[in-house]
């Protein structure tokens, strides 16, 4: 542990933070974005995400858009918005903490739980910026995730 938190927790940070920036910047679904990247990118991202974070977040990106041939969509739930938009840090550290609960309560890798957070029906509600989901408590969106309803 180097700081306030884990590296490797730091390294999952950013990992959903530039999944996020990429969505935003190609206007995908975060779960297309996730199944295009696929397993092998992400875990690289993941794995070197310390040497990724010390570059220009933009240009990381765009070498992950190319290299993956990710197309561009038309969901912008940043237009959709009518509220004020959380950053993509924001929404980073909410999948992180997602993600890190989903790997400790199903025991499974964190990369394994990342695909799983992305594929469920939480993603959807998390990055609808017209709900309340993305500031919830992070348990609560944990057990919604867990009981497959958000109550």
């Amino acid at each position: 542990m180097n700081g306030r938190e884990d590296k490797k927790d730091n390294d999952l940070f950013f990992t959903c933070s530039l999944i996020e920036y990429i969505a935003r910047k190609t206007k995908n679904h975060r779960s297309m974005v996730v199944d295009t990247l696929g397993k092998e990118r992400i875990s690289k991202i993941y794995e070197l995400a310390d040497i990724y974070h010390s570059d220009n977040i933009e240009r990381v990106s765009d070498d992950f858009i190319a290299e993956s041939n990710l197309q561009n969509g038309d969901f912008d739930n940043v237009t959709l918005a009518r509220y004020a938009v959380p950053s993509y840090w924001d929404i980073g550290k909410v999948y992180k903490r997602l993600i890190l609960g989903i790997a400790k309560e199903k025991n499974i890798d964190i990369v394994e739980a990342l695909f799983s957070a992305y594929k469920s029906f939480v993603s959807e509600k998390i990055d609808d910026y017209n709900s309340s989901l993305y500031y919830e408590n992070p348990q609560y969106i944990l057990d919604a995730y867990l009981n497959n309803t958000i109550k």
